[in-house]
């Protein structure tokens, strides 16, 4: 049925790249708002970035803006994180997730986890230092 899977997880340099994606299967993938979270042990699990609905709008986290891009292929059914500049803070499992939005009438970026319907299982990013 839904799957999200993530993918492009690893070890990393500090200040190197890594880029994150997540297939998504069983669902329409346009009509679904997608965003990236991650957790750390020890840490509750926090929003990284998101789009709105159709893709209106992009919202990041202050600690990740500057450095991460998302983006979506929507003929791929693939969600991207382009993750730059590593940092040791950055370490944590990241984790895609889809929002059901045809009947969201704003253009809010939304970035709590409990705003989201589906998860994929996550990928380990490591950075080293």
């Amino acid at each position: 049925q839904v799957q999200l899977v993530e993918s492009g997880g690893g070890v990393v340099p500090a200040g190197g790249s890594r880029r994150l994606s997540c297939e998504v299967s069983g669902i329409t993938f346009r009509v679904y708002i997608m965003g990236w979270f991650r957790q750390a042990p020890g840490k509750e699990r926090e929003f990284v970035a998101a789009f709105s609905r159709n893709e209106t709008n992009q919202g990041y986290a202050d600690s990740v803006k500057g450095r991460f891009v998302i983006s979506r292929d929507n003929a791929k059914n693939t969600l991207y994180l382009q993750m730059n500049g590593l940092k040791p803070e950055d370490t944590a499992v990241y984790y895609c997730a889809a929002r059901y939005s045809i009947r969201d009438h704003s253009s809010r970026v939304y970035i709590k986890g409990d705003e989201y319907s589906y998860w994929g299982q996550g990928t380990q990013v490591t950075v080293s230092s």
